[in-house]
């Protein structure tokens, strides 16, 4: 009896320990998961909107140096004696022509792929444009991406950016809310842009490639999009939220 009581109580034991083990086991990955899930959506989040501002600023400072008139007098010149003025030109000199201003090359990229900002008054969102829709060279970093063989910004075409929804900075997260006559500005080394949503398509497959189309027309969906050229932009994006099932897409035209 003794011996037989003592190997319930030794069965009990172990019963407890592999019991208490498994709650540990499962509480520290339950913590683990956590930990993941703040990280992905949290932190990502306050790392790439801050890295994508810092962007927007260097842009527009690059763009400001490159407007800015040269202070510095041309190699060979000889600067007037202060209070001296130059002489003028005499009878048979000929004034020289101002010099044309300079047209933006099109798409210009710096070292970070940026090379335009996108502004969206509606959703206060301000975020850089680069090129490519590359997840981890372009998308992750909280920048919209442009679909390559599109067109420009104000070219005639499609001019059609990708961002995501969730995570890593998320900047179209809330272009749901976008409403027709809604301004999608966009900015490109001191010139503007300014389209004007036309159409929301809410919800369509992701190998509706029509949507980004130099003349973008769902071909899921066919009586969304538009039939003639013009000059056009496009922001898609994943939905519903936190999923990947289905894009959505807003398309907008240049103003005149």
């Amino acid at each position: 009896m003794v011996v037989q009581g003592r190997g319930r109580r030794a069965r009990r034991a172990g019963l407890v320990g592999v019991l208490w083990a498994t709650a540990e086991l499962t509480v520290t990955v339950g913590v683990v998961v956590l930990l993941l899930v703040v990280h992905q959506v949290w932190w990502t989040n306050r790392q790439a909107a801050a890295a994508a501002q810092e962007q927007v600023r260097s842009l527009e400072q690059s763009w400001a140096l490159e407007r800015a008139p040269s202070q510095e007098p041309a190699p060979g010149d000889d600067p007037p004696a202060s209070g001296v003025p130059a002489s003028p030109p005499g009878p048979s000199a000929t004034p020289a022509a101002p010099a044309p201003a300079p047209v933006p090359s099109a798409r210009p990229a710096g070292a970070s792929g940026a090379y335009a900002v996108l502004r969206i008054p509606r959703l206060g969102l301000v975020v850089p444009v680069a090129q490519g829709i590359d997840k981890r060279a372009v998308l992750d970093k909280g920048y919209a991406g442009q679909y390559p063989g599109t067109a420009g910004p104000g070219e005639s075409g499609n001019f059609a950016l990708a961002g995501h929804r969730n995570t890593h900075g998320e900047p179209f997260r809330y272009i749901n809310r976008l409403r027709a006559g809604d301004e999608l500005i966009v900015d490109m080394r001191g010139r503007r842009y300014t389209y004007v949503v036309g159409q929301i398509l809410s919800e369509t497959t992701e190998r509706d490639t029509g949507v980004i189309a130099p003349v973008p027309r769902s071909v899921v969906k066919p009586e969304h999009g538009y039939g003639e050229p013009g000059a056009y932009i496009t922001l898609t994006t994943c939905t519903p939220e936190y999923s990947s099932k289905y894009r959505l897409v807003v398309w907008g035209t240049l103003r005149s």
